[in-house]
């Protein structure tokens, strides 16, 4: 399989927090490959990294020190033209479909705005279809394309962001958390969503969750992060099946195994 992604020995530290002094290691020399095609998740607890290493990846933070390549380029160097281009090829999908839309904005606005910025040389009849093909293929209709975020539920909200994510055609799509806002059934959902598009847009994904029966469904590999790095790698079978590490084994030991009625 052709890698997609490499990082090297990525660092990030923030400022610590008001009446302390120093800084704070966030991420701490953390290394990983993602091949084309694949799911790789990265699972943990809350405070372990995972969603600033999912930034950095996309370069929506800096790192502080390290290497990132895509596609065998230089991520980090990249400037201008380059960058945009590569960044392109790279999308998100936010945790918060609440937050993460512009309640200003209608949603035909909100699914074209990347296109404005990185194809600026489509006509609007062009931005108008590609914009309608993303929300078919989140399974809306093009009745939503006048109306406002609010008149939306939380599943639906997510099927818009995942729309924006689509629309400029990108390799790989990180999903940051993404059904930790939505209820349970509404999430399955979601998830179901994911499989679908990823076969049918030959997509790769990079899952951020703390949720290993949400990993279960999705992931082919999944890296387990604690206090910034990543303790232990394998298949999503070999980790969830027999993992080595005790913080890996603590939480899986962790997920509620509901009552059986006699």
């Amino acid at each position: 399989m052709t890698t997609l992604l490499e990082a090297r020995e990525l660092r990030k530290s923030f400022p610590a927090l008001a009446r302390t002094r120093g800084r704070v290691t966030a991420v701490d020399g953390v290394s990983l490959d993602l091949a084309a095609g694949e799911t790789l998740a990265i699972v943990g607890e809350s405070g372990s990294g995972k969603t600033t290493l999912a930034r950095m990846l996309l370069r929506l933070i800096e790192p502080d020190s390290g290497e990132l390549r895509v596609d065998g380029r230089d991520f980090l160097a990249a400037r201008g033209a380059a960058l945009r281009a590569l960044r392109r090829e790279m999308q998100m999908v936010f945790q918060d479909p609440f937050a993460s839309l512009d309640p200003r904005m209608r949603i035909a606005a909100i699914i074209s705005e990347p296109l404005e910025i990185h194809e600026p040389q489509l006509a609007r009849a062009q931005r108008r279809e590609r914009v309608s093909e993303a929300l078919r293929a989140v399974g809306m209709g093009e009745d939503a394309l006048t109306r406002y975020p609010h008149e939306f539920s939380g599943g639906q909200r997510q099927r818009i962001g995942i729309a924006r994510a689509l629309v400029l055609r990108p390799r790989l799509v990180v999903a940051d958390e993404p059904v930790s806002a939505l209820d349970v059934s509404v999430g399955a959902q979601i998830l179901e969503l994911l499989q679908n598009l990823q076969r049918d847009f030959s997509l790769t994904y990079l899952l951020i969750s703390h949720s290993l029966p949400v990993v279960a469904q999705l992931a082919t590999r999944i890296a387990v992060m604690q206090g910034g790095r990543i303790v232990e790698t394998g298949t999503a079978a070999q980790i969830l099946g027999a993992p080595t590490h005790p913080y890996t084994q603590s939480l899986i030991a962790a997920i509620p195994v509901l009552p059986i009625a006699s």
